[in-house]
């Protein structure tokens, strides 16, 4: 998505940065993962394909990709390496409701096992939607999660997503989470995020 090319987000554990050429290699190393491709119901692509793919995404005005990188890992000196090591995994929003303009489908993937269970997850989701309904006027968020993705499912109800439906043939659970209904409720413990501008420069 072109308005969130040039944008950073930074949180506590976590900066979420848009999906660049560079970030392609690994990429693609990730979705090699059997385990990766079944839990995102995800078919594997070869290289080119992923930079294809990279490239539809950013042009694409129905989806809002960032990569998740680890805020203690990342040293900033404007290289593509500095970001590369620092890659955990990626959040999307695909706005593919044609009837509800203003709901998006949220999608989170935790790649790196050695950042899993570290509360990178929950913070990335926090940040994401409080972005999405900052900047791109969401206001409901919906997920589509596996029936085996059980951790996935007990976050996201955490995080106040309410099941409307499951699918037996596709095995997979739909929430949903409604931005009004949040309004109305105090929250406590949201992550304090800052959004910025993104500049990294290639050596």
């Amino acid at each position: 998505m072109l308005i969130n090319a040039n944008t950073v987000v930074k949180s506590e554990k976590i900066i979420l940065v848009p999906y660049e050429n560079h970030h392609v290699p690994r990429y693609h190393q990730w979705m090699q993962s059997k385990e990766l491709q079944q839990l995102t119901a995800s078919e594997p692509l070869s290289l080119e394909e992923e930079y294809q793919m990279q490239q539809s995404w950013r042009q694409d005005e129905d989806k809002c990709t960032f990569i998740i990188l680890d805020l203690a890992i990342y040293s900033p000196s404007g290289k593509d390496e500095d970001e590369i090591s620092a890659m955990v995994g990626d959040v999307n929003l695909f706005f593919n409701d044609e009837d509800n303009k203003h709901s998006a489908e949220i999608e989170i993937m935790i790649a790196e096992p050695s950042a899993r269970r570290k509360g990178f997850g929950k913070e990335t989701l926090l940040c994401m939607m409080q972005y999405g309904v900052q900047t791109l006027k969401v206001q409901e968020f919906t997920a589509k999660i596996g029936f085996s993705n059980v951790a996935s499912i007990q976050l996201f109800h955490k995080l106040g997503f309410k099941e409307v439906s499951r699918s037996e043939v596709f095995e997979e659970v739909t929430l949903k989470h409604s931005v009004a209904e949040q309004a109305s409720t105090p929250q406590t413990g949201l992550p304090v995020f800052q959004i910025g501008p993104y500049r990294l420069k290639s050596s």
